[in-house]
């Protein structure tokens, strides 16, 4: 069996409690389980066409990735003060799809997440990110959501 995959999501919901508590699991797993590789991923929003249209692909693509990386700042000091190897991943799309999609690639055992509930009508309609993730990892054997 190859190495054991964690991928920690953050995105523009995850509170700092929550990011603190996910770190926290991930640094409990590799000191238990050191051939673990700890994932960051931050997914950004696709901007719309409209948006889109004033900016260079490759410009976009910049913003994209130094807001992602200004995102898992935090995450990234924390486990570095912690001494814990880690990849950072900055992905633009649908948040569920593509957290669900990057456990995927990387074969992802656990993902470790906050639970947040949007509130109004998204809310009710759609449900926790952590939710939506749960619902679609359905499929993948193997693979853990754990959140807080």
């Amino acid at each position: 069996m190859g190495l054991k995959q964690v991928l920690i999501p953050v995105t523009l919901h995850t509170t700092a409690r929550q990011l603190q508590s996910a770190l926290a699991e991930a640094i409990v797993i590799y000191r238990s389980e050191p051939d673990v590789r700890v994932h960051l991923l931050n997914v950004q929003v696709p901007v719309s066409r409209h948006v889109s249209d004033f900016f260079d692909p490759a410009e976009l693509r910049q913003i994209h990735l130094d807001t992602g990386m200004e995102e898992l700042a935090e995450a990234r000091q924390l486990l570095d003060a912690a001494e814990v190897p880690y990849k950072t991943h900055v992905e633009i799309g649908r948040t569920a799809e593509t957290i669900v999609r990057v456990a995927q690639e990387f074969r992802c055992t656990r993902i470790l997440m906050g639970h947040t509930t949007p509130s109004g009508l998204p809310g009710k309609l759609f449900g926790s990110l952590i939710s939506q993730v749960r619902h679609l990892v359905q499929p993948m054997p193997g693979c853990q959501v754990i959140g807080s």
